[in-house]
């Protein structure tokens, strides 16, 4: 679905905000930037959106060079900022019914696009009146309404509350399952690591490293597991190497006295494997 080779953008004469990045999207994927602020991950997408003009390298997206597509495009990808991007005097309603009318083929229904983001009852409602979760909400529903292909999502949980963040997430993933394919940028670990399929560190422009965020964590895993055992209410925890496990004397006595309570392998979060590999905070 998209495939990258040598992207570099700077902005001005400053020096590049992405610098050679090489990397392949595949159809029906979620592929995930995951870096700090001022990583590029913006950036990237905004080359790939066509906001910015003027990138050097090769970059092909379904099939054809990006700058080879014409106002088609725009019929085929949804966008979702990060910062709200509605017209406040307008109700939700309104609002989706406007963005509705640019495209040639049919469209989803806006009431539909709304109940799936749970603003269903706030339809009629101005922007002006929405709070900054909902207004994020009503990005999303917005670059949904057109069916596309590939999808392009802006840290797209920013300032929703738990509830409303895990109902994104889901509307995410199902987005895959209908087969579009998804290019998502975050800082969020939590995020990339549910829903991308694949992860790119992205620091000062550069790719540190691609792969699935499991795999990922495994590979810098220190192989050690935490056995929390209990007896009258106190519980203590021991550590043990995961590689002999099933011959330790110790191991089998705690599994022999049936005193275990949990047992752990210690994997590194995606967020450890980040700083690890790249040597910087996602914050």
């Amino acid at each position: 679905m998209i495939k990258a080779n040598g992207l570099t953008f700077a902005y001005g004469g400053n020096a590049p905000a992405v610098n050679s990045l090489t990397f392949t999207v595949g159809e029906g994927e979620i592929f995930g930037f995951l870096g700090p602020s001022g990583a590029g991950k913006s950036t990237a997408q905004k080359i790939l959106f066509r906001m910015l003009r003027g990138y050097g390298g090769d970059l092909h997206v379904m099939g054809r060079e990006l700058q080879n597509w014409g106002p088609e495009y725009f019929e085929r990808v949804g966008v979702c900022f990060e910062l709200p991007a509605n017209y406040r005097k307008l109700t939700a309603l309104e609002n989706l019914r406007f963005f509705s009318s640019f495209f040639t083929a049919p469209t989803i229904a806006p009431e539909e696009v709304l109940e799936w983001v749970g603003l269903r009852a706030d339809a009629n409602k101005r922007v002006e009146q929405f709070s900054k979760g909902m207004q994020t909400r009503l990005n999303l529903a917005r670059s949904l309404i057109n069916k596309p292909s590939l999808l392009f999502l802006d840290e797209p949980t920013s300032g929703l509350d738990p509830g409303n963040a895990r109902k994104v997430r889901d509307l995410i993933l199902r987005q895959r399952e209908q087969g579009a394919t998804v290019f998502l940028t975050t800082h969020d670990m939590h995020v990339a690591d549910e829903l991308c399929d694949r992860v790119g560190f992205l620091v000062n422009g550069r790719l540190a490293r691609v792969g699935a965020p499991s795999a990922l964590r495994l590979e810098h895993s220190n192989r050690i597991v935490e056995v929390r055992t209990g007896i009258g209410g106190v519980v203590d925890a021991e550590r043990f190497p995961l590689d002999g496990l099933s011959g330790n004397q110790r191991f089998q006595h705690l599994l022999a006295e049936d005193r275990i309570q949990s047992i752990h392998s210690l994997e590194p979060s995606l967020e450890d494997v980040f700083m690890q590999v790249t040597g910087e905070k996602l914050a």
